[in-house]
């Protein structure tokens, strides 16, 4: 009836099994298909550059994006699922020149723009098949078959359109403007991209003297950018701060009074003053290189001066630095720029000309120690911007670049940051929120190729136009082509005639941030507004999207930004950030440590459910994961083997019944056991939906791992005697029927988490016996919560009786005294429980007497504390008075009252305070020398002396297990009579004498003779060598 299970295929080669079996019935495009007429429920799916491979980090997202929307799925909502390719920017750029030997803007235009883009558009799909392969092996199902690509026509024009809207609203604007600057890329960038570059490096800040006009007096002044000091325009100082003149090593020097420290040797005071009287003082400038109009080389005041470093005077050169150049336009300063567009040095800085900039600060600071300018250096670790991609130094760098007003939406994007679910929610008030709140206009266009290009047009009369589709291009360009194409160099080649002077407008050459491309996927993917309005509507706002902490200012904030822009709202619901992963060590991955764990190699050898089971359970989802194959292989054994095992014992047992429960589907059984695994698999539906519903993944995967262990070690384990029976009586019938339906619900509840294994076991067990079942469990629908099979009582107390065996097996394990080997007495702290559990606690632990509410005073110490959530919120500030209070008191006496559910009143300042259980947190630490063990309020106590009678039990149930271990061992059928031969100590012959009938009867033994001529095996019984046979009865 049932497909024997094949013991020697690995997990591995079964979800391989089942990968074929997906696609033979096309089960995962069906799914799409699925809950038509259902309500949508949205994801959107972030999309991975494809000319980049996956890693691990890809595992982990994949796993966690391809749950919700397959539970959703199965609660009946309609969920769209489509895959995404990002496919412009930088990255490919960089690929494409690395594959062509060449290196920047000059050698890809001697190679030819337009081969150039063919290139880069023939190298974005080059891993798209590991992709592919790496998603469908974790069971990670989108649509790849109709993804959206960014460097699609239709994706480019609805990009257009919002930038049109943008322009619109007058938030588009052309600026010149400091910006952060890649000079091997050669193009600006936005702050969300350089958030992500910073690192930590040590570099040489300097202290130089700057000598004022016709004084013999110096400037001191302190810079970490010593390769800026050629085009010093002006010094800063802030006009509310104390300022010396200090006599210091034979000079007069002026700095800040509150940073005197930074002088070396003696120095003495000769005058005080505040900043206002150096504002407007002259100095002679330390380099002439550059000529330039206007007044220049004079003290200015800024707000952004500062006595955190330095020296409170700050050198200022409006080329580099943000701030400096908005403090020289308020004073008129000139703007003068020694540095080319590749960081190196112009014609006119004699000394260090082509030399990149970085790498001429030692010869720029062994030019001013020379000229004895230099005061001192000093080594100082600092965050310094890298390019996110090429890992090049940034510089600030003059540059006329298109910028988004984002400045001008701020509260809108905070408001909408902050109606959004964060998970965590600390993300929201921190990381994100602090990104938002200090958000600065998006500076959006870069001096690239490869990209999505900018659709503004300018006039030499000071003309532009933005165009916001291919029909409007068609409207006002002049011979544009019927299927042009949205990319440089062919849409560079269409001009527009100048409806203000009607000469020809040139596009702007500039493509946008790439980071826009995948921003605007919620609108972009659907071609809307020119296509797909209602379907976009219906998917608007997304109700779940997912990636990792690193997007928090890439994707999340592009993402919030456009959409804030367009539509004046969050595109997302709820967002769950996940955290990165790391090697065993807690070290991050990266290939020169040689710590990287490829995909390929995991999924080989531990498969998809054991990774994905891993990742739901290791650590809440935002936290970083520490990630090795012997983790994976312990996941995999308490989780999927378990599971694994349960299915196989009912599937050995059901088929040789030959049981059918299609037979028995109205039937309901009245064992307490029964009874209690249905309430308990219900209140796991709601529970798993509830945690689901609020993306507490980890939670709802660690309930149904806790579900899974009390099934096998508790539920199977209390009752496999029950199917040994040789008539299906119908107890039998009951632990059958139960068994299959939690079975089979289980599945379903697992099928998002570990779709292989869940896919495997319902084939058998639905499949395989109901052909009108859905072909596929990730076909069918969500279990229905039945509250009526609810009973809490009876959960409560099982429980609690799992709770106390599981407390005994531990105190056993302290004692050192097997399981097998019965004990005269146990001591609980609890309270009764009903004689039915004392039953199954006594029998689990193999103990002949149980005491319930015991005092277990003379073998525990307490510790009482109050229960803070409670307590707390009643009496706050009072709880340091209460703690000690209740620390003064008789514990063992306090901690008898209250188990005893008594309340005890205390008096604090004229407050009368009632101490119950529901406030207090008692806790028990075992004395030395007794087999105890604790968990909160609960403590049991073992009498651990053992009798001759209990000594002779211990012997049997020991012989019991290795005759039992033996049939398994020899390969024999459960069903297999046998003649079981012993010899070798008479002691445990006569135990075997005295309780034959009992040993025959559990080990389906004909026969037992005794000390006669066979080929035996020698085991260990408690220490006593015994011999042991056994052969197939015929």
């Amino acid at each position: 009836m049932y497909k024997k299970i094949d013991n020697s295929k690995s997990f591995v080669q079964r979800e391989k099994d089942v990968l074929e079996l997906w696609k033979d019935k096309k089960i995962e495009e069906k799914s799409f298909k699925e809950n038509g007429d259902g309500k949508y429920f949205t994801f959107y799916d972030g999309p991975p550059t494809a000319n980049g491979k996956p890693h691990i980090g890809h595992v982990l997202t994949r796993s966690m994006k391809d749950l919700i929307p397959r539970y959703k799925a199965m609660q009946g909502y309609k969920v769209l699922r489509k895959a995404g390719w990002d496919t412009h920017g930088l990255p490919v750029e960089l690929e494409v020149e690395k594959s062509l030997g060449i290196s920047g803007k000059p050698q890809i235009e001697d190679y030819g723009v337009e081969n150039f883009i063919k290139k880069c558009k023939d190298s974005v799909f080059t891993y798209v098949s590991q992709w592919r392969k790496m998603s469908d092996r974790i069971g990670f199902w989108v649509d790849m078959d109709n993804p959206y690509v960014t460097y699609h026509n239709d994706y480019i024009e609805s990009e257009w359109w919002a930038l049109k809207e943008i322009w619109k609203k007058g938030l588009l604007y052309k600026g010149h403007k400091v910006v952060p600057y890649c000079p091997r890329c050669g193009t600006a960038l936005s702050s969300h991209e350089v958030s992500q570059g910073y690192k930590d490096v040590k570099e040489t800040s300097i202290y130089v003297k700057f000598k004022l006009k016709n004084k013999n007096k110096y400037m001191l002044a302190w810079t970490t950018t010593p390769w800026t000091l050629p085009n010093n325009m002006a010094l800063a100082v802030n006009e509310n701060y104390d300022y010396v003149e200090v006599l210091n090593k034979g000079e007069h020097l002026i700095l800040a009074e509150a940073l005197l420290n930074k002088l070396e040797d003696e120095y003495r005071i000769l005058k005080k003053f505040k900043g206002t009287e150096l504002v407007g003082l002259d100095y002679e400038p330390m380099f002439n290189f550059v000529s330039f109009k206007g007044r220049a080389h004079y003290v200015i005041h800024a707000d952004y001066v500062t006595l955190t470093d330095g020296t409170g005077i700050v050198h200022t050169a409006p080329a580099f630095g943000e701030d400096d150049s908005k403090s020289c336009k308020k004073y008129d300063i000139p703007m003068t720029n020694s540095v080319d567009t590749q960081g190196r040095f112009k014609e006119e800085v004699t000394p260090w000309k082509g030399i990149f900039v970085k790498n001429a600060e030692p010869k720029i600071i062994e030019y001013l120690k020379e000229k004895g300018i230099l005061y001192k250096t000093e080594k100082f670790t600092h965050s310094y911007p890298f390019c996110w991609r090429c890992d090049t130094p940034l510089l600030y760098y003059p540059r006329d670049t298109w910028f988004i007003k984002m400045s001008s939406v701020r509260d809108e994007l905070v408001r909408n940051t902050n109606n959004t679910n964060w998970y965590p929610d600390n993300i929201r008030t921190g990381r994100f929120g602090n990104f938002v709140g200090g958000v600065i206009d998006w500076g959006l266009s870069r001096e690239r190729y490869w990209g999505t290009p900018l659709p503004i047009w300018e006039c030499e009369c000071g003309h532009k136009e933005c165009i916001g589709s291919i029909e409007e291009l068609r409207e006002k360009g002049i011979n544009v082509p019927e299927n042009i194409e949205l990319h440089k160099p062919y849409i560079d080649e269409i001009k527009l005639k100048c409806p203000k002077c009607g000469r020809e407008m040139k596009r702007s050459s500039d493509v946008i941030d790439c980071w826009f491309d995948s921003g605007s996927m919620p609108f972009a993917q659907h071609h809307y507004p020119f296509e797909n309005k209602e379907l976009f509507k219906q998917n608007f706002p997304a109700q779940f999207i997912s990636e990792a902490v690193d997007q928090t200012r890439g994707w999340f904030y592009t993402l919030m930004a456009i959409s804030t822009v367009l539509f004046d709202r969050s595109p997302f619901e709820n967002c769950l950030v996940l955290g990165h992963v790391l090697d065993k060590h807690g070290i991050k991955m990266s290939k020169h440590k040689g710590n990287v764990l490829s995909p390929e190699v995991v999924l080989e050898n531990e498969g998809a459910d054991a990774t994905r089971w891993y990742f739901y359970t290791e650590s809440a989802p935002w936290l970083p994961s520490r990630f090795y194959e012997e983790a994976v292989q312990d996941s995999q054994r308490k989780f999927l083997g378990t599971l694994w095992n349960v299915y196989s014992f009912y599937v050995l047992y059901a088929d040789l019944d030959n049981f059918n429960p299609l037979n028995y589907r109205d039937f309901v059984s009245k064992n307490v056991m029964d009874k209690w695994i249905i309430s308990r698999l219900n209140s796991l539906i709601r529970e798993t939906e509830d945690h689901l519903d609020n993306y507490r993944i980890t939670q709802a995967a660690q309930n149904i791992g806790d579900f899974v262990d009390q099934l096998s070690n508790w539920y199977v384990r209390r009752n496999r005697t029950r199917f040994w029976g040789s008539h299906l009586t119908e107890d039998k019938i009951g632990a059958y029927v139960t068994l299959y339906k939690v079975l089979n619900t289980l599945v379903l509840i697992a099928a998002p988490f570990v779709p292989f294994m869940t896919e495997e076991i319902y084939q058998n067990l639905v499949v395989n016996l109901d052909k009108d079942a859905p072909e596929s469990v990730h076909l069918c629908k969500w279990p229905k919560y039945d509250e009526s099979a609810v009973d809490e009582n009876l959960e409560r107390d099982m429980d609690e009786a799992y709770k106390i065996v599981k407390l005994g097996r531990s105190a056993r394990n302290t004692a050192n005294i097997k399981n097998r080997q019965p004990l005269s007495e146990m001591l609980v702290s609890v309270n009764t429980l009903p004689d039915y559990y004392g039953k199954i606690i006594k029998d689990e632990l193999n103990i002949k007497n149980i005491e319930f509410n015991a005092d277990l005073s003379k073998y525990v110490d307490f510790n009482i504390k109050p229960n803070l959530p409670v307590l707390g919120k009643k009496y706050g500030k009072l709880i340091p008075q209460i703690r000690k209070k209740i620390s003064s008191m008789d514990q063992v006496k306090l901690a008898k009252k209250i188990n005893d559910n008594e309340t005890v009143k205390i008096n604090i300042e004229n407050t009368e305070i009632e101490l119950t259980s529901d406030n207090l947190l008692i806790t028990m630490e075992g004395r030395e020398g007794f087999a105890f063990a604790g968990e909160g309020s609960r403590g049991i106590i073992l009498e651990t002396t053992i009798t001759e009678e209990l000594k002779e039990e211990g012997d049997l149930r020991e012989i019991l297990s290795k005759v039992q271990n033996m049939r398994k061992e020899s390969g024999f059928e459960v069903s297999d009579k046998i003649n079981l031969y012993v010899s070798g100590s008479g002691k445990l012959e006569a135990v075997v004498k005295k309780f034959e009938s009992r040993i025959k009867k559990e080990t389906l033994s004909l026969n037992i003779v005794y000390n006669t001529d066979k080929k035996y095996s020698e085991c260990d019984i408690n220490g006593e060598k015994f011999n042991i046979a056994m052969e197939v009865a015929k």
